[in-house]
């Protein structure tokens, strides 16, 4: 390959490669966000255990019908959490293939310059002296 190609590739291989960096730091802040919500949601539902109070029985309902919701949220975003967790593996992925790609077009272009400058030293090295020209005094 010849040398603008392979700068061409290594552009976009960059592009790639901050493209999946990106998606990755953006899945590590979806996971912490998911991981903030359950927090906060078991926070709600340490709160809302049932004391031994005196409200009667439509309070206890009412209670009992908001922990049983709380629990369901509880579910719904430990369920989110187990998929940012996957994304976030899976962008973790994305992102190491990117880089071993650019890594890969880069120790190429290393390559291509070394011929080069091997190409041009051989071509030194063979071709014919040149004369000096001597001026003899007059």
């Amino acid at each position: 390959m010849d040398a603008r190609t392979l700068q061409r590739i290594h552009r976009v291989r960059t592009a790639q490669l901050n493209l999946a960096r990106a998606d990755e730091v953006r899945a590590a802040a979806a996971l912490a966000s998911e991981t903030e919500m359950t927090r906060r949601i078991a926070a709600l539902v340490e709160a809302v255990a049932p004391a031994p109070a005196s409200t009667g029985g439509y309070g206890m309902a009412g209670t009992a019908l908001f922990r049983e919701r709380l629990h369901r949220s509880a579910d719904a975003a430990a369920f989110r959490v187990e998929q940012a967790e996957q994304r976030m593996l899976r962008a973790g992925e994305t992102s190491r293939a990117a880089h071993r790609d650019q890594s890969a077009v880069e120790k190429l272009i290393d390559r291509a310059r070394r011929e080069a400058l091997y190409r041009e030293a051989r071509d030194l090295q063979n071709a014919p002296p040149q004369a000096k020209k001597r001026h003899d005094p007059c």
